[in-house]
C-alpha cells in the first residue's frame, strides 16, 4: 500500500494536490539527503480536504531546488485519493490519522501502513515529527503535543505560543511518533487562507535549520499551555443544523466562533426541538460520559454547566459526522 521513494518525482513541484493521486499512485514516503543525517518528518494530507501542508512543502522544496537541505527530510504524503476530491476522507475509507499505531484499529491495511511508517522513520533515527492540519472552523494557528516535555515543548511553541496538550483522539501520528522522537501536531487554520501556507511552510524551515531542541524548560510566558478534556459528537442517530434549522439540536450559526474562547457557565450553544430526548456524546480521556459536567439543558437550551474552552468546533456538517463537533479545553500550567 506504501510506496517509497528517494528521490522527489520531477512533476511534483508543479503538481496541485488534487493531480497527486494520479502521480503517486498511492500513499507515498519520500527520502530526501540533507547536511545533518537524522531526517525532518513531515507528514501532509492525513486529511484530503487539508492541503496546507502539502502546499507548504511544495513551496519549500522549490526553494531548496537548487541547493542542499541543511537536514535531511522524509515527507509521507497520506490521503492523496481523497486529496483528488478534496475530501477529509472517502466514503468507506479509514481516516488516516486515527489508524496509527496506539489505535484500536489493528487489522487494517491502513494501521499496517502507519506502522511501516514508523518503523522506517525510527530506523533512519528522525530528529523530529512534524503532521501538518487544516480547520475546518474558525480557530487561530496552534500546535499539539502529547507529551509535556521540555523538548515538545519548545517544537511546539517555535511555531506558536498557543498550545494544546491531548491523549485523546487515539491512533493520531504525532502520538505514534512522540516514542520515536518530539512530535508535534501544528493547526494552520483553514486550507483557503494562504498565510497558513506560508506559516507552515517558514516552520518547516527553521526546524530543518535546529541543530537540537533544547531540553530546558519553556518560560512560562512563553507559552499558553491547554488540555484537550472532552470529545462533543453528535449522536448519528440526531438530526442537526444551524440557525433556524428544524432538526433534532439547531446549534448556533456562528459556534466556531467560540474557538479559543474561555466560556462562561450559562453560555448558549444550540437549542433542542420540543420533544426531543436526546444528549450529545461528551467523552473524557478516559472515555467517561462526562456530559452533565460540562453541558446542561434548559428549557430545550443547551447551555455550558462549567466554564470551558471550544476548539475545532465547525459548521462542516461532513466533517461533524466522519468525526466531531469539537474538543473541550482548560489551561494547564506546565510545571
Amino acid at each position: 500500500m506504501l510506496n517509497e521513494l528517494e528521490k522527489l518525482p520531477d512533476e511534483l513541484l508543479e503538481t496541485p494536490v488534487e493531480g497527486l493521486a494520479d502521480l503517486l499512485g498511492g500513499p507515498t514516503l519520500v527520502h530526501l539527503p540533507g547536511r545533518q543525517p537524522e531526517p525532518l518528518f513531515v507528514t501532509v494530507l492525513a486529511h484530503g480536504n487539508e492541503g496546507t501542508g502539502f502546499y507548504a512543502v511544495q513551496s519549500l522544496l522549490r526553494d531548496y531546488r537548487d541547493r542542499e537541505l541543511p537536514r535531511a527530510l522524509s515527507i509521507f504524503f497520506g490521503n492523496v485519493s481523497a486529496a483528488a476530491k478534496g475530501l477529509r476522507m472517502l466514503d468507506g475509507q479509514a481516516d488516516f490519522n486515527r489508524v496509527w499505531p496506539g489505535s484500536p484499529d489493528t487489522d487494517s491495511p491502513e494501521s499496517a501502513m502507519m506502522q511501516q511508517v514508523v518503523d522506517t522513520m525510527r530506523a533512519r533515527k528522525a530528529f523530529a515529527s512534524l503532521d501538518i492540519h487544516n480547520n475546518t472552523g474558525i480557530n487561530p494557528h496552534y500546535a499539539c503535543i502529547n507529551r509535556v516535555d521540555n523538548q515538545f515543548l519548545h517544537l511546539a511553541s517555535l511555531f506558536s505560543r498557543t498550545v494544546v496538550y491531548f491523549i485523546r483522539p487515539l491512533g493520531v501520528q504525532s502520538m505514534a511518533m512522540s516514542y520515536v522522537c518530539p512530535s508535534v501536531t501544528i493547526e494552520c487554520g483553514k486550507p483557503e487562507h494562504e498565510y497558513g501556507t506560508r506559516h507552515a511552510r517558514d516552520y518547516i524551515d527553521a526546524c530543518l535549520h535546529l541543530s537540537e531542541i533544547p531540553q530546558q524548560p519553556v518560560p512560562s510566558h512563553d507559552v499558553d499551555l491547554f488540555h484537550t478534556v472532552a470529545i462533543v459528537k453528535v449522536p448519528k442517530t440526531m438530526s442537526f443544523g444551524f440557525d433556524n434549522a428544524d432538526t433534532d439540536l439547531c446549534l448556533l450559526s456562528n459556534i466556531d466562533h467560540l474557538n479559543f474562547r474561555e466560556l462562561p457557565v450559562g453560555s448558549r450553544l444550540g437549542q433542542f426541538r420540543n420533544g426531543v430526548d436526546g444528549l450529545l456524546d461528551v467523552r473524557d480521556d478516559n472515555d467517561h460520559d462526562v456530559f452533565k459536567r460540562y453541558f446542561t439543558i434548559d428549557d430545550g437550551v443547551l447551555m455550558s454547566a462549567s466554564p470551558f474552552m471550544p476548539s475545532m468546533f465547525t459548521l462542516d456538517e461532513r466533517v461533524i459526522r466522519q468525526d466531531c463537533l469539537g474538543y473541550l479545553m482548560e489551561r494547564l500550567l506546565p510545571e
